[in-house]
């Protein structure tokens, strides 16, 4: 089975994500629409509800360098959040934490990235951290 490049890989996420065909809970596109590489993306999370998440919305920084999606994204928070995959000081998910990351597989997506990430805020473990004021960033 042939593999699919990756600026066709990248423009069916972009069209899914401008049209909105994936969960209402996260949301995705390109950062700068002049990006011929379709490098670096902007995603928002919608905290779960029943957590210290809820009715808040995470502004993420999405890069997909020249390996993705062979290689996963780096993924940073731009909204302060604490999370332990989440490194206090920059925002940036740590790959060496958080397992969509650390198992990427070629079939996972920015969707995929964005939802774990909010099963993670939803986790037992994590849906009670004391979370920063809202509206602070990193």
């Amino acid at each position: 089975m042939s593999k699919v490049p990756r600026n066709f890989r990248l423009l069916e996420e972009l069209e899914k994500g401008e049209k909105g065909l994936g969960p209402e809970s996260c949301s995705y596109g390109l950062a700068d629409s002049d990006d011929i590489t379709m490098t670096k993306w902007n995603g928002t999370i919608l905290g779960p509800p029943h957590s210290n998440h809820e009715n808040r919305i995470y502004s993420v920084a999405i890069h997909c360098g020249p390996h993705y999606p062979d290689a996963p994204p780096t993924i940073k928070f731009v909204s302060k959040i604490n999370l332990p995959c989440v490194d206090e000081k920059t925002g940036e998910v740590k790959q060496a934490s958080f397992h969509t990351l650390r198992d990427w597989k070629r079939s996972y997506t920015m969707e995929t990235l964005l939802l774990d990430l909010r099963k993670e805020m939803a986790s037992p473990a994590n849906k009670k951290l004391k979370q920063p004021k809202e509206g602070t960033t990193f």
